[in-house]
């Protein structure tokens, strides 16, 4: 699918949008819908859809007005994305802070982006540079810095740690979105498809050549989930919280090389 990109629309009726200063109509009857509404409906599609299925018609349909009658409230799908997503960036509600050390704040605000990601998929298919300047996307920004405020790093470093995780969590859902939709778009569960390669690739499959893999898959580390569950999601899913960790890890050398006295953990 191809990526969509923020801040395309105008800027000046953007960021109006984005900090609740437009009016409605001023003049013919009154207006029958709310910036909110469409907004609310376009995520709905979105949610339901994904990113593709979207278009200012689409929106209009769930609405049951014309297209043209959304143009009133909102110029046009590239203003329309970036509301979109800062409104989806304010569902979570409580930022993530310092309480019980910079580990658990950063720890909390990765776990806000993964559940995100989660609710809204088409999320990660708007690049993540150029995000919209609306008041939830700075609360979110401000949320992601403030655990490591007050340690002795520099604001450039706390930017990178933040961005750090922030990456991470995207990539690891991209991955994990990816599982979650292989079994929908190719008509072939993880079973299925593993019952079909499986043992085609045992007769080609020679241990020696590839000994540290074939040792890999003696010790249990590619069985299927107990469950019965879809094989690669759940291997995202594991990966996601063993790569949350390690990165952390990282994190936490950093600081105490930076700040050796700081044990926030």
């Amino acid at each position: 699918m191809t990526t969509e990109y923020g801040g395309r629309g105008d800027p000046a009726r953007t960021m109006a949008l984005l900090w609740g200063t437009p009016k409605g109509p001023t003049r013919g009857p009154k207006p029958g819908l709310s910036i909110d509404q469409i907004v609310r409906t376009a995520i709905a599609v979105a949610d339901a859809e994904g990113l593709a299925a979207l278009s200012m018609r689409r929106v209009a349909d769930r609405l049951g007005v014309g297209a043209m009658s959304l143009y009133t409230y909102i110029p046009g799908k590239a203003e329309l994305l970036d509301v979109m997503l800062d409104t989806v960036l304010g569902e979570e509600t409580t930022l993530a802070s310092a309480d019980g050390g910079w580990r658990a704040g950063l720890e909390r605000s990765a776990r806000q982006d993964w559940a995100l990601y989660r609710r809204h998929p088409w999320v990660l298919h708007i690049a993540g540079a150029r995000a919209p300047l609306g008041p939830n996307a700075l609360a979110r920004f401000e949320s992601a810095l403030r655990p490591v405020s007050g340690l002795g790093l520099t604001g450039r470093e706390m930017d990178a740690v933040a961005a750090l995780v922030a990456g991470y969590v995207r990539g690891a859902a991209q991955g994990a979105l990816e599982a979650a939709l292989a079994a929908q778009r190719t008509g072939v569960t993880d079973a299925q498809w593993w019952t079909a390669h499986a043992p085609i690739l045992e007769q080609y499959f020679d241990p020696a050549r590839y000994p540290t893999l074939a040792s890999v898959d003696l010790s249990g580390a590619f069985d299927t989930p107990a469950d019965g569950g879809e094989y690669f999601l759940q291997r995202a899913l594991d990966d996601f919280e063993f790569g949350l960790q390690r990165v952390l890890d990282g994190i936490d050398a950093f600081i105490q090389r930076r700040s050796p006295q700081l044990d926030q953990r």
